[in-house]
């Protein structure tokens, strides 16, 4: 069901994320952004770029990405090193979008553990991860499965909103 992203899921995998972020950050990220400035055209750019890379260049999205496709693509997973300075050895889970009209069918979850999967694999030992600090579904959600927020803040720019950071220990 989760297998790396190829060039031909681009399309959907835009979609998911488009519509995910207008979901889960309505009131976070104002509305110029998602819905003037955050298109599934420009999305569908910014992937093909994305798996252009090699391998060993990881940007905001993570080095590695995958898709939850059980004959439709439901879900994304972008992971990879952290890119904290202070944990030079921990993964991170760069972000997990569902599909809105997909969401409460534990897809989130299984892209969790498999991050973790993966983390575990490279000999990881702690999962890193930002979230906006308003988001309480996704902090919940992260909650649920074992992340605990660090206390470590920072501004998301140009949105000007508060990111959040959680840990786990695997």
């Amino acid at each position: 069901m989760i297998r790396a992203m190829q060039a031909s899921d681009i399309p959907r995998v835009a979609e998911i994320h488009v519509f995910g972020w207008r979901c889960a950050y309505r009131g976070i990220v104002p509305d110029q952004h998602l819905f003037n400035t955050m298109l599934v055209s420009k999305r569908m750019e910014r992937w093909a770029e994305i798996l252009q890379r090699k391998d060993t260049e990881c940007s905001n999205w993570g080095c590695e990405n995958y898709v939850y496709d059980d004959g439709i693509i439901k879900g994304i997973l972008t992971i990879g090193p952290c890119r904290d300075e202070d944990k030079p050895n921990a993964y991170e889970l760069g972000g997990i979008y569902v599909d809105p009209c997909m969401q409460g069918q534990g897809i989130g979850t299984i892209l969790a553990q498999h991050c973790e999967k993966i983390a575990a694999q490279g000999g990881y030992k702690e999962l890193c991860l930002w979230t906006f600090e308003k988001n309480t579904a996704a902090r919940g959600f992260y909650e649920k499965l074992g992340y605990v927020h660090d206390s470590k803040t920072q501004i998301v720019e140009p949105y000007n909103a508060v990111g959040v950071r959680y840990i786990k220990r695997i």
